[in-house]
């Protein structure tokens, strides 16, 4: 089923790419043998430095389930994912990910994250994005808050 499921994300991301909608980058979440989101680079199309193939397709699963948590599925995507889509793999909480072309691979083509996750590494001070810290107690009033409140969930 691997070859299946990556065959349908490398053809996703041939049709985005086709038109023109964003880098050749698709992907698909897949949960007890059934595709439950599929997406494929959009950022062109959108306008959203966000709308990678596997964010779209982390969305579209998790409205589908109706929860952010993504527990026994699998993400295969055409690439292996950049940091951002790492990351959102593990906040969904995804059991695995498959992927084709390497970051390397990417690079190779213009899509070069290396440097992301080497600025990521560096101290907070010491990255290329100037942080600032602001109102940190107003923050945690409104942390307190939400800790009392008997609406909240986590995730």
């Amino acid at each position: 089923m691997i070859k299946q499921w990556m065959r349908e994300a490398i053809a996703l991301a041939a049709e985005g790419a086709g038109r023109g909608d964003g880098g050749p980058f698709g992907a698909l979440v897949v949960l007890g043998g059934e595709v439950i989101g599929r997406g494929w680079n959009r950022v062109l199309a959108e306008q959203d430095p966000t709308a990678h193939a596997e964010v779209i397709a982390i969305r579209q699963a998790a409205r589908r389930l109706g929860s952010p948590h993504l527990q026994g599925a699998v993400l295969y995507s055409s690439c292996e994912p950049c940091p951002m889509c790492l990351c959102a793999a593990y906040w969904a909480r995804l059991e695995r990910i498959c992927y084709g072309a390497t970051a390397a691979d990417a690079a190779a083509i213009g899509f070069d994250d290396g440097w992301l996750y080497r600025e990521l590494a560096r101290p907070r001070g010491e990255r290329r994005m100037p942080m600032e810290q602001a109102l940190r107690d107003e923050v945690l009033a409104v942390f307190r808050q939400w800790e009392a409140s008997d609406r909240k969930l986590l995730y």
